[in-house]
């Protein structure tokens, strides 16, 4: 049957993660509010906007098999805290001691935002997924899996980046623009980038021992950070590169939906495979199988429950 996860009180590496997590978030939450508590305010509830929508909707892809939520908020806390906080103090000092002493401050900043931007932001958004496969390779058993954990960290650092977006725009008469930029345009850029990194990871958390689990995540990761760079050069040539990194973004996400579609199917066909030995001893009826195979047998077998024996 589908791996148990080991029951029990969070271990000690999840629980301090969160508290450095937490702490960073917080850091760089009192550095963007230095701009001014009313820029800061607009800017944080701008950003909760797409959060809102987005976190719910890969919550609802989790529901065959959920994952533990210590786990969960392990990923978004690290996208939103130390990896938000790492990468702009890497990218600041990129741009004022290599890139604009350079090319100047115009053309440093967009080789920063083109090409080191993406290469550090991906990096540290993958190691919370490489730790992952390190020290809880077990809670990784698919695709769906992957992605979850990708794109949690990947909303989590969108989510703080766009607090930051939103205050510079506010403050210099561009908030309409970049809100429809980055909240309805294009608010999955980060995760559809980092659910490459998290298809690496996946598939090699349930591959056997052998090269496949050193280059399928260095192989998703650098996918990852590919597209990132497409995305962010193509801002400096006109229409058509943005169209040609659109299209690059638009078959990431159909790959995504294809293979998240065969990984609940391959769930469902395991469980039904595990299960089938049971009904003969009728700990197992044919109604259960039934009932377990698909999210809406599901939801109506707890309706039903909730009405014959009551919520609790």
């Amino acid at each position: 049957m589908l791996e148990g996860r080991p029951p029990g009180r969070a271990r000690v590496g999840v629980i301090v993660t969160i508290a450095v997590a937490s702490l960073c978030l917080l850091v760089g939450l009192v550095l963007a509010a230095l701009s001014g508590v009313g820029t800061f305010t607009v800017g944080l509830l701008l950003a909760l906007v797409p959060l809102g929508i987005w976190v719910p909707v890969v919550l609802a892809l989790d529901r065959l098999e959920p994952e533990p939520p210590s786990a969960l908020v392990v990923a978004f806390l690290w996208g939103a805290g130390i990896a938000t906080l790492v990468a702009g103090i890497l990218n600041t000092l990129g741009l004022e001691l290599l890139t604009a002493p350079l090319f100047g401050e115009e053309v440093g900043w967009y080789v920063v935002a083109s090409f080191g931007a993406p290469f550090v932001e991906e990096i540290l958004k993958g190691a919370v997924l490489f730790g992952m496969l390190w020290f809880r390779r077990h809670e990784i058993d698919g695709w769906t899996d992957g992605v979850i954990y990708a794109a949690m960290v990947a909303l989590g650092f969108a989510a703080v980046e766009n607090v930051t977006y939103f205050i510079m725009a506010a403050q210099d008469g561009t908030l309409g623009p970049t809100f429809v930029l980055r909240a309805i345009v294009t608010p999955l850029l980060h995760p559809l980038c980092t659910a490459l990194t998290g298809l690496g990871v996946a598939s090699a958390a349930t591959s056997p021992p052998g090269p496949r689990r050193v280059l399928a995540p260095l192989g998703g990761l650098a996918a990852a950070i590919a597209l990132h760079m497409l995305w962010n050069a193509s801002t400096g040539f006109g229409p058509l590169a943005l169209g040609v990194a659109y299209l690059a973004g638009l078959g990431v996400l159909v790959t995504l939906v294809v293979l998240l579609v065969r990984d609940r199917r391959r769930t469902v066909a395991t469980i039904q495979r595990q299960l089938v030995p049971y009904v003969p001893t009728g700990l197992v009826t044919p109604a259960d199988l039934a009932m377990l195979s698909t999210l809406a047998a599901r939801r109506q077998a707890r309706d039903w429950a909730r009405r014959t024996g009551g919520a609790g």
